[in-house]
């Protein structure tokens, strides 16, 4: 990212009940504030297990700050986590600085990143929404009440007229994200048509996912060491081996704490994680904090109603270890999707984790039926199969709608034969 000339000064309040210690907080802050073209001029920790009401830190540890803010040409102060309106005014008032919050870095990011018209809508609505509870009318606006029955001060007619725009416009962006998600729904159920069960790519950001989505599918996606790359869900064939294929999609990383307000707006796009049939966890091992950021993921899979789907763990950035595996590594497939190692364990992998809801079923496909006979092989596990007079007869592991499909399809076959006599 292109540097703005703005510069930072990270804030970061260490409660150890929030799971992430401060310095994997700062990393990623850091990264987050660099991701918009800031440069970072330093860091503040506090430990403090609760927030000061009025000023999130405490004022004694502001106030050594402000000296530090001014000797270093700081422009910006960002707070490790959402602040509410009233603390960011009074954080800015002491500071002597603009002020924001993760919150507002990570929704910047979301909104520069954006390229889709259904990913625009979904930031602009996340945007709105945070911002909808932190308008505020000017002091001196709103000390200007005029006399008189129905008559009010301009900053508040100001203010309230600001408020409405806000909420007539997140009415429209939700109407119009409820339409795609309509769509998106047709788009789920022809796929379903297709018979292939749908594995969703889900892992921290800069995990290496689309990387990944890449080397199983062949597709050329951009996949750069930043955070937040993919914003809109791809959807692609790829091959499990012995003729079997699934489809398999990439959609928005996650992080730490992910803002409610993106989780709300991206729930359309998230629903493809919730509609698929085996979710495939990226985990890039290599990096420390890796603990944190595989339970990161799993607490945003457990908000959009995900949290009983099949998983499947992958280790990534193997070849970036010197000594094998870290200590307590959880069980999954060390891969790398760089260089490809492991792949062809991964898609065996896959393929196992996808049969467990298969039983076996025999058919007698006619020979006139060669395209019902290739989907057969793709969409499942062939145990043998057979050349016989009136066809091939094979035995074959497989889901139960796909069984019910080539049952249907076979007797509708049947009775147009049972017509003509």
């Amino acid at each position: 990212m292109e540097p703005t000339g703005k510069k930072a000064w990270l804030l970061i309040r260490d409660d150890p009940s929030r799971g992430w210690d401060p310095e994997g907080e700062e990393g990623e802050l850091r990264v987050l504030v660099e991701s918009l073209g800031w440069e970072v001029a330093g860091v503040t920790v506090q430990r403090r297990p609760k927030p000061d009401p009025a000023t999130w830190l405490g004022p004694g540890k502001l106030k050594e700050i402000q000296p530090l803010l001014q000797d270093h040409g700081v422009t910006v102060a960002v707070a490790s986590e959402e602040i509410s309106p009233g603390q960011k005014l009074h954080l800015e008032e002491l500071l002597g600085v603009e002020v924001v919050d993760r919150t507002q870095v990570v929704l910047e990011i979301f909104a520069r990143r954006a390229r889709s018209r259904e990913g625009k809508l979904q930031v602009e609505l996340a945007q709105l929404r945070y911002l909808l509870p932190r308008l505020r009318g000017r002091g001196e606006e709103l000390s200007r009440l005029g006399g008189g029955i129905g008559t009010r001060g301009p900053g508040e007619t100001k203010l309230e007229m600001d408020r409405r725009r806000l909420r007539e416009r997140i009415r429209q962006l939700e109407g119009e994200i409820r339409e795609l998600r309509a769509r998106r729904e047709l788009v789920r159920t022809g796929r379903k048509r297709l018979g292939l069960p749908v594995v969703a790519l889900v892992g921290y950001s800069n995990a290496g996912k689309t990387t990944l989505f890449n080397r199983l599918t062949g597709e050329d996606l951009p996949a750069e060491d930043r955070l937040f790359v993919t914003l809109d869900p791809t959807v692609r064939r790829f091959q499990l081996g012995e003729g079997r294929q699934a489809l398999l999609s990439d959609t928005v990383g996650f992080i730490h704490d992910l803002p409610r307000h993106l989780v709300e707006a991206f729930h359309a796009t998230l629903e493809e994680v919730n509609s698929a049939d085996l979710i495939l966890h990226v985990l890039d091992i290599s990096r420390t904090g890796w603990e944190e950021r595989l339970e990161a993921v799993e607490e945003v899979l457990g908000e959009i109603g995900a949290g009983s789907i099949p998983r499947l763990l992958a280790l990534n950035q193997v070849d970036r270890l010197d000594g094998g595996l870290p200590p307590g590594t959880p069980g999954g497939v060390p891969i790398s999707a760089l260089t490809g190692e492991g792949l062809e364990d991964l898609r065996a992998a896959i393929a196992a984790a996808l049969d467990t809801d298969s039983r076996p079923y025999r058919f007698l496909i006619p020979y006139d039926m060669g395209d019902l006979l290739a989907w057969i092989r793709q969409t499942s596990r062939v145990a043998w199969e057979k050349f016989t007079e009136e066809g091939v007869e094979l035995e074959v592991y497989c889901r139960e709608e796909v069984a019910e499909r080539v049952q249907g399809i076979l007797w509708q076959r049947f009775r147009e034969r049972a017509l003509r006599g």
